[in-house]
């Protein structure tokens, strides 16, 4: 299951109802942090976060409105005397930047930060445990840039019940293997095959952000058949050379990422000040692609 919590999701400068950029993603009993924007922990308060439960932080790029949101995040880890580990993801450079601030602030914690810096413009793993997988997105935009996919592991096949009681000569002991994907060979010789043994498991359940970018069809491969994509929309339609000039995306490009990745859903975000009405966004990303959202401070998007 994935539980995606908005934060922030507006661009450049904090607002008095503008949060700059920052997601909590619940996958598969993982707990993730995803930018970190101004005003990020102000937000994890209102909208209930638990701050104990996320171990693990992923930052695109290194522009105010996705990490300044950082270290005071970290400081007030140290604050409340957290102990655990805490994994940050980032571009080359965050580690110095964060433990300098820190430093310079005479910040203290307890806790150990363990930087994870990328560089890398090819799509890599970078994260895996026994229930979520993350690989990121390379982006382009004005500074090295990177979306983030994560994925659910596959579960293991379930057990086909009525199937199996027809055969008295399978045991208890034989389940673990069965629900691995093995056959089961009977004392007769005859091979049953796993398939009429199991029920497929339920699809792994996927996320993808893709932070601020120029339109990049190339990244389509990457996310192909996501449930749920976040595009950046910066701009509408009408101020396509202002896309292009900053290294942004329309609501129109966005939408058509999301069109040529099959995606199940696409929730459009990081809008302009410019734009009072955010709802324009949706209508004209609607043009291309179906089940669109916008994301809004507060806002969750589910996939069961």
């Amino acid at each position: 299951m994935i539980r995606l919590t908005i934060l922030g999701c507006h661009s450049a400068t904090p607002r008095v109802n503008a949060f700059p950029t920052s997601q909590y993603l619940e996958i598969n009993n993982n707990h993730f942090l995803v930018d970190c924007g101004e005003g990020t922990q102000r937000q994890m308060r209102k909208y209930k976060v638990g701050f104990s439960k996320i171990n693990h932080i992923f930052i695109s790029h290194l522009h105010g409105d996705h990490f300044y949101g950082l270290v005071g995040l970290l400081s007030t880890y140290g604050i409340l005397s957290r102990e655990k580990d805490m994994h940050i993801f980032g571009p080359k450079g965050i580690k110095n930047a964060t433990l300098q601030m820190l430093k310079i602030s005479e910040s203290h914690a307890k806790f150990k930060m363990v930087f994870h810096e990328l560089s890398s413009k090819e799509s890599e793993l970078i994260y895996e445990d026994d229930r979520v997988s993350v690989r990121t997105i390379p982006l382009t935009h004005r500074v090295y840039t990177n979306g983030y996919l994560f994925t659910e592991k596959e579960k293991a096949r379930k057990l086909n019940m009525l199937n199996i009681s027809g055969y008295p000569e399978i045991d208890k002991a034989d389940f673990l293997n069965i629900k691995a994907g093995r056959a089961v060979t009977l004392s007769s010789g005859e091979v049953i095959p796993n398939t009429e043994l199991t029920i497929d498991p339920i699809k792994p359940a996927s996320f993808a952000f893709c932070s601020d970018t120029s339109y990049k069809p190339n990244i389509v491969p990457i996310i192909k058949n996501v449930d749920l994509l976040y595009h950046e929309a910066t701009f509408l339609d009408d101020r396509q050379d202002l896309a292009k000039k900053t290294k942004h995306s329309t609501s129109i490009e966005a939408a058509q990422i999301a069109k040529d990745a099959n995606a199940g859903q696409l929730v459009i975000g990081h809008y302009s000040g410019r734009y009072p009405d955010t709802s324009l966004f949706q209508k004209e990303a609607e043009t291309v692609f179906e089940n669109v959202s916008l994301a809004e401070p507060g806002a969750v998007f589910t996939v069961e």
